[in-house]
């Protein structure tokens, strides 16, 4: 069996209840994919899009309904090693991808304040250009199960609101266009240890501020690692803390909310709480 088709087949078998089955339910339980979609999937060249990938390329083989896929990767100035590696695993993997070049690295490292949150806007809008050109009707982008649950805890405790990562997303700059995470139930330590059985080595961080990253070091502390680190801690005592974060998030009681913002408007529990009275 050649490598690829090793990969392919450990997804649907070895690790079918741990990612396989969790990403046909993302896709059906959030209606990622409908019928005629033609959608971009982003590579970066980690983990986590390079197991999407190979996701899409299963389903597309067995789907119920026909859809398309561009394998799409972005450049945004990586050095040379990075970018041979995410060429060398897509030939190996059999992944048919399309590279096109930005400069993003170059702009982003010209600015003195949040150059993560400009990087990833601007990857964000490259992508979604692209995408558009190339007949696309969405972005499929790689983000897991650790991160919802992370974006939801570093909300409530570094942005004092309650807000999470969405599985689907409409795109307000660009028209007709949406964003989809199909790996929005997959945990990342099943997508780790498939990695590993595998045999795979991918880029964890290609950003030029870290590119130490390439060798595996995590590039230092950030408030999402700090958040990875709090539910390790929880998962002590509770080992099934970070099920119960994701399924809160599907269960919210608006009856003990004490306000709320919807289409730009804030609301209270005060307005209507005497005329329920």
């Amino acid at each position: 069996m050649k490598k690829y088709q090793q990969v392919e087949t450990s997804i649907i078998k070895k690790y079918r209840r741990a990612i396989w089955i969790p990403f046909i339910a993302a896709i059906k339980d959030y209606r990622l994919i409908q019928p005629g979609d033609r959608i971009a999937v982003c590579i970066s060249g980690g983990k986590d899009s390079m197991l999407m990938a190979k996701c899409v390329q299963h389903l597309q083989k067995y789907s119920d309904f026909p859809f398309e896929a561009e394998y799409l990767v972005m450049d945004p100035g990586y050095n040379q090693v990075n970018r041979q590696r995410i060429v060398d695993n897509a030939e190996a993997l059999h992944i048919p991808i399309r590279i096109f070049e930005t400069k993003i690295f170059d702009i982003v490292a010209k600015t003195e304040q949040s150059p993560c949150y400009l990087c990833a806007k601007m990857r964000r809008g490259h992508l979604y250009k692209q995408a558009q050109e190339l007949g696309c009707n969405k972005i499929a982008l790689g983000h897991h199960f650790d991160d919802v649950i992370e974006t939801i805890l570093m909300s409530m405790l570094y942005g004092a609101e309650i807000k999470t990562m969405m599985p689907k997303l409409h795109s307000t700059n660009f028209a007709g266009m949406e964003l989809i995470r199909p790996l929005y139930m997959v945990k990342e330590a099943d997508i780790l240890a498939w990695r590993r059985y595998n045999d795979l080595q991918f880029i964890q961080c290609a950003c030029r501020f870290t590119e130490n990253c390439v060798l595996g070091d995590n590039g230092g502390a950030s408030k999402r690692q700090e958040m990875k680190e709090l539910i390790k801690k929880f998962r002590k005592t509770s080992p099934n803390i970070d099920q119960n974060i994701f399924h809160s998030i599907h269960n919210v009681n608006l009856e003990t909310v004490i306000g709320y913002r919807r289409g730009g408007e804030q609301h209270s529990f005060l307005d209507d709480y005497d005329s329920e009275g």
